[in-house]
């Protein structure tokens, strides 16, 4: 017996396609796929909640100064001259940082191994590459998907059947978190 689905593809093609749909699961809470494929997710996403569950405490605040650059009403950086130079204007910032322990730096690489780089656009400039952020999918399953499910032992995710797809007659199913 077989220990996973071959799917009818190269296995960097599958790879690729597990990796894609496990992103869309895990970012947006749900995913319509055919049946096959919703298995195969479902076993990889439950592994990477299961593993964020078990870190999801395992760190500590550390504080940490940081220069940052002084800016105008405008957004601009404040120059000041200095010995004939324009040099920009800095000031010393305090922050909180959450620092990971090594176990939990472990778990965040290997959710990186398996999870797709995330860019979310806002809704009212779609079209510029301003407003565009890098969502950070580690710290997502750790602050906001884990602790969701900190009481449960597993069966973190549902299938729940559609009907079959028109054009081939697969079964589609909706893959969502619970």
């Amino acid at each position: 017996m077989a220990k996973y689905r071959k799917l009818g593809r190269t296995s960097s093609q599958r790879k690729a396609l597990l990796r894609n749909q496990v992103t869309a699961l895990l970012y947006r809470g749900r995913i319509i796929t055919t049946e096959a494929k919703a298995k195969e997710v479902q076993k990889i996403a439950e592994g990477l909640i299961a593993l964020a569950v078990k870190e999801k405490d395992n760190f500590e605040t550390v504080k940490v100064s940081a220069k940052v650059p002084v800016k105008d009403k405008d957004g601009k950086r404040v120059k000041e001259v200095v010995d004939g130079k324009k040099v920009t204007k800095f000031d010393t910032v305090e922050k909180e940082i959450k620092k990971d322990m090594p176990s939990r730096l472990h778990a965040r690489r290997q959710m990186l191994k398996v999870l797709n780089p995330v860019k979310e656009v806002p809704a009212a400039k779609a079209g510029r590459k301003k407003n565009t952020k890098v969502v950070d999918m580690p710290a997502k399953l750790f602050d906001d998907i884990a602790p969701k499910y900190v009481s449960r032992k597993g069966g973190y995710t549902r299938i729940v059947k559609v009907g079959q797809r028109k054009g081939d007659g697969a079964m589609e199913v909706v893959l969502e978190l619970v």
